[in-house]
């Protein structure tokens, strides 16, 4: 990932987007195989060439969302078609990770939170799952962060 700048440098948001990649990658195995979150961290930094990654985000991500999962599951089941546990397992990660931002990391803004998720969701889910994870983040944004959704949502003043 670099800037195109020539320098080799990842942007700040080249390197967010490495860390969510990694993370939904270490989430997706800790939900499969039921590995501890500190030995999968352990394997990842190990095994990957994590040099242009936000490591924070990344450590954040992987042990966040499983100390919050059942906070996240709570906000993202009444946003759902169908029960959690038929989700496909990509997706579920996905959105367990957009819901912990979209809780968590305010700082980050909730269409940030949403691009960076359907981002994922095309590259690492089903043909059709970044519609289904927009729309449920979509509907959860507006719970969470409903006060910066009404902002976004009204029309510039004129002068």
């Amino acid at each position: 990932m670099s800037t195109g700048k020539g320098n080799g440098k990842a942007s700040m948001s080249e390197m967010r987007r490495s860390a969510r990649q990694f993370s939904l990658q270490a989430l997706y195995q800790w939900l499969l195989a039921g590995t501890s979150v500190a030995e999968i961290e352990v394997q990842f930094r190990t095994d990957n060439d994590m040099s242009r990654t936000d490591l924070a985000l990344f450590r954040e991500l992987l042990h966040g969302v499983p100390a919050r999962v059942s906070e996240l599951d709570s906000h993202l089941a009444p946003k759902l078609d169908r029960a959690l546990a038929e989700l496909d397992p990509i997706e579920k990660c996905i959105l367990r990770m957009g819901a912990y931002e979209l809780s968590q990391r305010l700082e980050v803004p909730y269409r940030v939170v949403i691009n960076e998720c359907v981002e994922l969701a095309k590259v690492f889910g089903a043909t059709e799952s970044h519609k289904y994870v927009n729309g449920v983040l979509d509907k959860l944004a507006k719970e969470l962060r409903s006060a910066e959704v009404l902002q976004r949502s009204r029309p510039a003043p004129k002068f």
